[in-house]
């Protein structure tokens, strides 16, 4: 629009009428259906055993190579290439998740003196460090969720290992879609971190 006739008063109207548009506009986008179906890890495993302590666990967050330190839902076409999964995301960095559903997994069994993050100021007697190797779909053959975590528990107060081992499971995925996938990695999760779990109660 020329407004080069127009008043300085009447300049200005057309000047904020502008701006309320955009903010409108940038509102309404904001406010669209997003594009992502985005999903989180639900899993809660269930650790069987009597095995009991008071001592007090902190979770870092997990290490992982770039391709699975991300929100994008990893599929493995080969061993050499990779594709993240079409219009779909984690609700957060994949690393950040195994990190909080972990810890709750600790909290869940009730079996432990405390356990927590970083930062929480709890008087720590071991830590959980673990490194994710894989978290994918692998599309060789029938279709498959992979997971793969290596724990090492260290002793915090002389800072030694006092044991360390990879978890591996893999489920086959059922139906088709997106949440077919991710149903399949929620599954191979809960039974690795049920292991990892079990595994640092018998070792602690």
């Amino acid at each position: 629009m020329n407004l080069a006739g127009v008043s300085h008063g009447r300049r200005a109207g057309f000047v904020r009428f502008a701006v309320v548009c955009c903010i409108a506009s940038l509102l309404s986008a904001c406010g669209g259906k997003a594009s992502n179906d985005t999903f989180s890890l639900s899993t809660s495993p269930v650790v069987e055993g009597r095995n009991s302590t008071n001592k007090q666990i902190l979770v870092p967050e997990p290490t992982a190579l770039k391709a699975l330190d991300s929100e994008q839902v990893v599929i493995r076409l080969s061993k050499s290439e990779i594709q993240y999964l079409a219009a779909s995301q984690w609700s957060d960095r994949l690393p950040k998740m195994v990190q909080a559903k972990l810890v709750q997994a600790f909290e869940n069994t009730g079996k432990v003196g405390g356990v927590g993050k970083p930062g929480e100021g709890l008087a720590i007697d071991y830590q959980i460090i673990s490194e994710i190797r894989s978290f994918e779909i692998a599309t060789e053959g029938a279709d498959t969720a992979v997971v793969e975590i290596f724990a090492k528990i260290l002793n915090d107060r002389n800072g030694s290992v006092r044991s360390q081992q990879s978890f591996r499971a893999t489920v086959p995925v059922r139906g088709s879609g997106n949440a077919a996938f991710v149903a399949a990695l929620d599954a191979a999760f809960a039974d690795v971190s049920a292991e990892i779990v079990s595994w640092t109660l018998k070792s602690i």
